[in-house]
């Protein structure tokens, strides 16, 4: 039984509660990367305290949605996961988006701001450089090997899967399409967000400087902060315990 108004049959294939905590004062949304599932955010979901409630988002394509149309864009997979957000808006909500996830997450939180006027408690932006900045990029227009050399390049998916063809055949059109969301995404120009937003990244990051984390300070009229860690594009899967300290530390005053 759900404990959530409203939700239906499509909120169920988009959300998942890897830990519900149906008492939660906060309800923390996190927004897997491009080739990513819910299933990403498991460790974090188990590892945050009782007052957070995480809703891990599963994107159309993958896993058991496998047999449902991708999105190739941002604005579109924004417009979808605000949508079946708005059931769970009852509390304060909180992003968490990696990479593609962060510019997901940011235009979400835009949404919620100029549709329903509500404001995230707070949004963390990770491993993505901020939205007014922008760089061509062209990895989705590359043949099967190309993207797959990019996915290895940044270690974004378990090696074992990239050895087993069966596997690969299954994620290539979700890497295809999800880097196609990522790399044609452009920011366009609008009020900034009135949440706090903390950027994340990592010191050697190839694909995002220190510099480009620190511009997202440009997208809101609240509080920013910047943390670097070491490591690269997923950084996180080796920080995963400061992470989360940082996110708790950041949205227990809405507990």
């Amino acid at each position: 039984m759900n404990d959530v108004r409203g939700i239906t049959e499509e909120n169920t294939q988009w959300i998942r509660r890897f830990a519900p905590r149906p008492d939660g004062d906060v309800r923390l949304v996190c927004l897997p990367h491009a080739g990513g599932s819910a299933s990403f955010y498991y460790p974090m979901a188990r590892a945050m305290p009782d007052f957070a409630d995480v809703l891990c988002v599963q994107y159309p394509g993958r896993q058991d949605r496998r047999d449902e149309p991708l999105v190739d864009n941002v604005p579109e997979l924004a417009d979808r996961v605000f949508s079946v957000l708005l059931p769970w808006a009852d509390r304060p909500l909180a992003f968490f988006g990696h990479i593609m996830g962060a510019s997901l997450a940011f235009e979400v939180a835009r949404r919620f701001e100029r549709e329903k006027g509500i404001v995230a408690t707070a949004l963390f932006a990770s491993a993505r450089r901020a939205p007014s900045i922008h760089r061509e990029e062209t990895v989705h227009l590359r043949d099967d090997d190309g993207i797959l050399a990019e996915t290895r390049r940044l270690s974004g998916t378990d090696s074992q899967v990239l050895a087993d063809d069966e596997l690969v055949r299954m994620i290539l059109p979700v890497l295809r399409s999800d880097y196609r969301a990522a790399e044609t995404y452009r920011y366009e120009p609008g009020p900034p967000l009135r949440c706090p937003v903390v950027a994340l990244t990592g010191d050697a990051d190839p694909k995002v400087s220190v510099d480009d984390a620190a511009a997202w300070a440009g997208h809101t009229e609240s509080s920013f902060d910047l943390r670097v860690f070491t490591g690269g594009h997923f950084y996180l899967t080796e920080h995963q315990d400061a992470v989360v300290r940082e996110v708790v530390r950041r949205l227990r005053p809405a507990a």
